[in-house]
């Protein structure tokens, strides 16, 4: 499966910066062959961590499957979802090329083709082409065009480590900060819901106090979260990701 850097206009857009992988590391599905985003980040690998003898935790990342259905963890932070007749499209702007790297990864692995492009102040947005694969999963989101949760909607650890993925960020000594859409008002509490139903009630942090954010405070709390989204993939850098 190819990774594409073309926007909507089919005109080759500039990738994140790229350098070269080793060579003891083969290319995996929906990665440039010549090498990925570069933010002075470790060289990413499948998006998985390197803790494989944890012992598993009930609902965590490890102990499932990739699915489309995990996605649905994006949605609970910045990503939109939009719908184009029988077909859907998911989309999610970020702030470092690690994160590009990372979710083009769990994308692969769940079947979907991604690109991406530079989308000023330094950030990248990257999205899945559009797909019918995606269909259920914006049908559940999307009312009209406004975002909003399905009434069942839980978090798992592997919605939780796409979200942290794509939009997690460490505050020492013992906070962590998962980022919402700042369009997505009436996602916030739904959300806030669902992460005190998974052991992790955090703080709303409106968008005049750095949010729109939940803050996860608290060593018990942060432990939980690492529990659940498991251990940090391989073009993470140090400290960005619950240990």
């Amino acid at each position: 499966m190819s990774l594409s850097g073309l926007g909507d206009t089919g005109k080759a857009q500039p990738p994140p910066a790229l350098f070269p992988a080793p060579e003891s590391d083969p290319p995996t599905p929906g990665r440039r062959r010549g090498g990925a985003p570069q933010d002075g980040s470790p060289q990413n690998g499948p998006a998985q961590g390197d803790d494989a003898g944890r012992q598993l935790v009930f609902f965590g990342a490890d102990a499932a499957e990739p699915t489309v259905a995990d996605l649905a963890g994006l949605l609970a932070g910045p990503g939109e979802v939009v719908r184009m007749g029988g077909t859907a499209r998911l989309s999610v702007q970020v702030d470092a090329a690690w994160r590009v790297h990372v979710l083009v990864a769990e994308l692969a692995s769940r079947g979907l083709a991604a690109s991406w492009e530079p989308a000023g102040d330094e950030r990248h947005a990257v999205r899945t082409s559009y797909t019918r694969v995606l269909k259920p999963l914006a049908a559940a989101w999307l009312d009209g065009t406004t975002k909003r949760p399905p009434a069942a909607f839980h978090l798992t650890g592997r919605r939780l480590r796409l979200w942290l993925a794509a939009a997690g960020t460490p505050e020492p000594p013992d906070s962590f900060l998962l980022r919402l859409g700042a369009d997505d008002r009436d996602c916030w509490g739904p959300i806030g819901v669902a992460l005190g139903a998974a052991g992790l009630a955090g703080t709303l942090l409106g968008p005049g106090e750095g949010g729109p954010a939940y803050r996860i405070t608290g060593r018990r709390r942060l432990a939980r979260l690492a529990e659940l989204v498991g251990g940090p993939p391989r073009a993470t850098p140090i400290n960005a990701w619950p240990t």
